[in-house]
């Protein structure tokens, strides 16, 4: 039987294993993961309705609850997800449910007919909605107050 030994630093047997990771496949699947996050939250982010919301000077912190849109062409949006006039109170309650706060948020269009979101904030206290709040928006530069006379 003959006796092995260890090769020494200065002798190489051809058999080496290389012990280092590559790490350029692993940067490009989070650099492409990184593209895809970055799109999907553009787009996530824009899928609102645009809505010209009234300006208020005295605005404060919008409280935390269901959010119902109305926009100018008359669609109404529970929570981010359009309904038609005949669901609004089960989509209500659904909501309602799910949601810590039970205050229901308008965010009507400057555009809409005050009836109209009376009505849909009439439904929404018949849904168990136990407070109502109106989204506004600062004014902006050169706007007056909805108050004031011209």
């Amino acid at each position: 039987m003959a006796i092995h030994s260890l090769p020494s630093a200065d002798e190489s047997t051809g058999d080496d294993i290389v012990a280092e990771i590559n790490i350029t496949p692993l940067t490009d699947i989070f650099l492409v993961l990184l593209i895809i996050f970055m799109v999907t939250t553009s787009v996530i982010s824009s899928q609102g309705k645009e809505v010209d919301l009234p300006s208020s000077a005295v605005a404060s912190q919008t409280p935390a609850g269901v959010t119902v849109t109305l926009s100018a062409d008359e669609q109404i949006a529970v929570d981010g997800q359009i309904v038609k006039d005949d669901q609004l109170a089960p989509a209500l309650e659904a909501a309602l449910a799910k949601a810590k706060d039970k205050v229901v948020i308008l965010r009507g269009d400057r555009d809409v007919v005050l009836g109209r979101a009376v009505g849909i904030l009439d439904v929404a206290q018949e849904a168990g909605a136990k407070g109502i709040a109106l989204a506004t928006k600062p004014p902006g530069p050169g706007e007056k107050k909805a108050g004031a006379k011209k």
